[in-house]
């Protein structure tokens, strides 16, 4: 089957657009044009591609199907357009990251100034989610790479290991007396009232499969959406909150944070480095990789 490959972009933007009118000014052709094309295409396949409405146009089944490859390929080409203008000693180009608000802030931040520095021409985007979600947002062509919380298992991610994490309970002045008294069992932990991330993070869902190894459950006093969150109601004496230890040294060193000694310590992890198995880097990628350890 031979089809022309400009009917593709025709078939995306009308899909993209739900309007044969709005994806002719897209594409700065006429709509009899946009029209003809979808003839052609869908004669060509044997199928309907689009329901049309009084308000547009709509997939049928087959269309989205299709839709589902079109774009695949669309970001193939998108992504060998940008390798090509990036080959220029950066000059130009754009690299997207995903990470967490605590790694972005903890982790990337002093790499992102490093590479602006170096390479003032190239944007950086960064879009802030949970490492689920930046996952998701990979496995979408969304970003080119994510800062994302180990353990991750997925045959469509590629992993490198970089800095390595330590997570412990903290506890504010209130909890003075715990942190120096004798190490906790996890169920005497279990016990108090504990601050965790929400389910779904990925270091949620670590805690839980842990704890779970050792028969144990956490029902959390309170749930919160960021570590700088646990670390401030830690602080003001609500709970017990699960942090990552690099990322509170000042708290601890100050007192305003006290850790709490367990008899079975968590395990170590790693922050990652994902990236969609199989598909190419961009040089502005490449470049901004080999600054992380």
């Amino acid at each position: 089957m031979e089809v022309n490959l400009e009917w593709y972009r025709v078939f995306y933007w009308i899909a993209k657009t739900g309007s044969l009118s709005k994806a002719a000014e897209q594409l700065h052709i006429t709509q009899p044009a946009v029209s003809h094309t979808v003839k052609q295409l869908e004669g060509t396949l044997g199928g309907q591609l689009f329901f049309r409405t009084p308000k547009g146009v709509t997939l049928t089944t087959e269309g989205a199907v299709l839709l589902q490859y079109i774009e695949q390929a669309l970001q193939s080409v998108q992504i060998g357009e940008k390798a090509i203008a990036e080959m220029n000693h950066l000059n130009t180009g754009e690299i997207a990251i995903g990470a967490s608000d605590t790694l972005c802030k903890h982790y990337l931040l002093p790499y992102l100034e490093q590479f602006h520095e170096q390479h003032p021409g190239v944007r950086v985007r960064v879009t802030n989610r949970t490492t689920p979600e930046t996952l998701g947002l990979l496995k979408e062509g969304k970003i080119d790479f994510g800062i994302v919380s180990l353990p991750v298992i997925d045959k469509q991610i590629d992993i490198r290991e970089s800095t390595p994490l330590r997570d412990c309970f903290v506890g504010g002045k209130s909890y003075q007396s715990l942190a120096g008294g004798p190490p906790l069992s996890l169920e005497q932990l279990s016990q108090n009232p504990l601050l965790l991330l929400e389910a779904g993070s990925n270091t949620r869902r670590y805690l839980d499969d842990y704890a779970a190894s050792h028969e144990i459950t956490f029902t959390p006093e309170f749930e919160l959406g960021s570590v700088d969150l646990l670390v401030q109601f830690a602080r003001s004496g609500f709970g017990l909150a699960l942090v990552i230890r690099n990322y509170v040294l000042e708290e601890l060193e100050r007192g305003d944070l006290f850790e709490i000694p367990l008899i079975q310590p968590l395990p170590g992890r790693h922050i990652g480095i994902a990236t969609l198995r199989g598909i190419p880097l961009s040089a502005a990628t490449k470049s901004f990789l080999s600054l992380l350890p």
